[in-house]
C-alpha cells in the first residue's frame, strides 16, 4: 500500500470514528455521569445551616450516585462569592451550587452589580426544603417579649444592634425595623455561626437566623427566643409567638429555602439525573429524621418548578428589600 492510499484510509477511518463519537456522546456522558467526583460548592461558612443540609445530601448523593460528592465551602457577600464560582465552571455537571433565597433570589437587588446574571448563570437542578427563622437577644437584653425590644429600640434610636451573615438574616432584621417603625444598626458578619457566638457573649443584641443555628441555643438556654418569623408558630417552640402575633402585624413572613443549581448550560440529562437523586434523599427517612428538629420542611419537585418557584422568590425577595428600605451596595 502506498502512502497516499494509507493516508486516505486512515483519514477516512478518523472521520468515521469522530462522526460516531458525536452521535454516542451526548447519551454516553449521561450513562456514564457521574464517573468522578461532584464539587458541591456551599456558599457559607461551615456549620452554617446551608453546610448542615449539603453534607447531609452529599451523604445521600455518595450513596445513590456512586461517587463522591465533596462539599467546597466558599463564603463570603452573602453567597455571591461560591455563586460565582459554579457561574462560571464548566457546565458539565460537576460543580453545583447549594443555592439558597441569597443566592438565587435577593442578591440581584442587595447588590449595585453582580459578576454575573443572576437570571441566566444557572440551570435550576431541585428545590431542597426551607427553614424559618428565629428573633433572638442575648440573655442579658432586658427584654422578656419582641414588643419590648421594639419599644426599647423606640427610646434609643440605633442603639440595638443586630447580627447578619446572610441575606435572609439581613432582610429579615430590616424587614420588621422597618415595620415596627424604628431603628437598629446592623453588625456584619463572614458566617452564621461567628454572629452566633457573639449573640452568646453580648458583642451584638439581637439576631435572626433558621432554626438550624438557633433552635439548639434556644432550647440551651444560651439565648432568648423572641419570635419566629413564618406565619404559624412551630412545634418545636411552640411558646414562642409569631412576628405578626407579638407585634400586632399580618405581613411579615420570611422564609429561608435551600436549592441546588448547576452551571447554565448543563444537559438536561445530567441535571435530571440529579433532580431523581436529591428527590429520592430529599423523601428518605434518613434526611427527614436528622432535620426534623430543625424544622427543615422538604419540597421534592421538577427542575421547570425550581425555575417558577425562583422567579417568584426573586420578586418576593426584591418587594421585601424594596419595603425594608434596605440600600444596594
Amino acid at each position: 500500500m502506498n502512502p497516499s492510499t494509507r493516508r486516505t484510509i486512515i483519514c477516512s477511518l478518523f472521520a468515521a470514528f469522530s462522526a460516531a463519537a458525536l452521535l454516542v456522546s451526548p447519551a454516553a456522558q449521561a450513562q456514564a455521569y457521574p464517573n468522578k467526583p461532584v464539587k458541591l460548592v456551599v456558599p457559607f461558612a461551615p456549620g452554617s445551616a446551608t453546610d448542615q443540609i449539603a453534607r447531609a445530601f452529599a451523604a445521600k448523593l455518595t450513596e445513590s450516585l456512586g461517587q463522591p460528592m465533596v462539599v467546597d465551602n466558599k463564603p463570603g457577600v452573602n453567597g455571591m462569592l461560591g455563586a460565582d464560582a459554579v457561574a462560571k465552571a464548566a457546565p458539565d455537571g460537576y460543580t453545583i451550587l447549594i443555592g439558597t433565597n441569597s443566592t438565587n433570589a435577593a442578591l440581584k437587588s442587595l447588590m449595585k452589580t453582580l459578576p454575573y446574571d443572576q437570571d441566566t448563570a444557572f440551570a435550576p437542578v431541585a428545590y431542597m426544603g426551607q427553614l424559618p427563622l428565629i428573633v433572638a437577644v442575648n440573655n442579658d437584653v432586658p427584654v422578656k417579649t419582641l414588643r419590648e425590644l421594639v419599644d426599647m429600640a423606640k427610646a434609643k434610636p440605633g442603639n440595638v444592634t443586630f447580627a447578619s451573615a446572610s441575606t435572609s438574616q439581613l432582610v429579615s432584621s430590616e424587614m420588621l425595623a422597618s415595620m415596627a417603625g424604628i431603628k437598629m444598626t446592623n453588625v456584619p458578619y463572614k458566617s452564621g455561626p461567628a454572629a452566633m457566638t457573639d449573640l452568646i457573649g453580648g458583642q451584638v443584641n439581637m439576631f435572626t437566623a433558621d432554626f438550624g443555628v438557633m433552635v439548639p441555643q434556644v432550647k440551651g438556654g444560651k439565648v432568648r427566643a423572641l419570635a419566629v418569623t413564618s406565619t404559624t408558630r412551630s412545634p418545636l417552640v411552640p411558646d414562642v409567638p409569631t412576628v405578626n402575633e407579638a407585634l400586632g402585624l399580618k405581613d411579615y413572613e420570611l422564609i429561608a429555602y435551600f436549592a441546588a443549581f448547576a452551571p447554565a448550560g448543563t444537559p438536561a440529562d445530567i441535571v435530571n439525573k440529579l433532580n431523581v437523586a436529591i428527590n429520592a434523599a430529599a423523601s428518605s427517612k434518613d434526611i427527614q429524621e436528622k432535620f426534623a428538629s430543625i424544622g427543615f420542611a422538604v419540597e421534592p419537585g421538577t427542575p421547570d418548578a425550581l425555575a417558577q418557584r425562583t422567579r417568584a422568590e426573586t420578586a418576593k425577595w426584591a418587594k421585601a428589600i424594596k419595603d425594608a428600605k434596605i440600600e444596594a451596595q
